[in-house]
């Protein structure tokens, strides 16, 4: 098994540390289901002879599959591919928020705050705080359901 490590977000590699880590690997080790996955996997490239040592805070499992890219060959992400990778694990960690705290809000009457903290301690999210989180949720929610303004029309008088 080959491993690479990324920059990413504090935040956002606690969470996939927290929901993907596999401790007999001591890695993170996303499952072949998920499209991140398949991303990894497209993004890889040969190590280039000038490329740097790994450095990152978040160490993960290269996809090994039987066919295809060899990861002992093809275990390079360039700086543009991290940024990818970075930006769609946000967007993952993002998404599964704002739906576990509308589920909870409006399933089992669980309150936001209440919901972020049990987020929080699921994924062993300590580099951000609870507020910080939660007023994400807000601008989301603000942005998603913006209620347009009624137009109203004048009605003439008839005589």
């Amino acid at each position: 098994m080959i491993t690479v490590k990324i920059e990413v977000e504090p935040h956002v590699a606690e969470y996939v540390r927290g929901k993907y880590f596999s401790g007999d690997a001591g890695a993170v080790r996303f499952p072949a289901s998920l499209d991140i996955y398949v991303l990894i996997y497209d993004l890889l490239q040969k190590r280039p002879s000038s490329a740097p040592v790994d450095s990152g805070n978040l160490e993960f499992a290269l996809p090994d599959r039987r066919e295809g890219k060899d990861p002992a060959t093809y275990n390079y992400l360039s700086a543009r591919s991290q940024k990818i990778l970075g930006d769609r694990m946000r967007v993952m960690m993002w998404a599964e928020l704002h739906d576990f705290m509308d589920e909870n809000k409006h399933v089992h009457g669980i309150q936001f705050k209440e919901s972020v903290y049990l987020f929080m301690r699921r994924y062993s999210i300590d580099s951000v705080t609870e507020d910080a989180l939660l007023k994400n949720y807000q601008r989301w929610r603000d942005k998603q359901r913006r209620r347009k303004k009624r137009g109203y029309t004048r009605r003439r008088a008839t005589a």
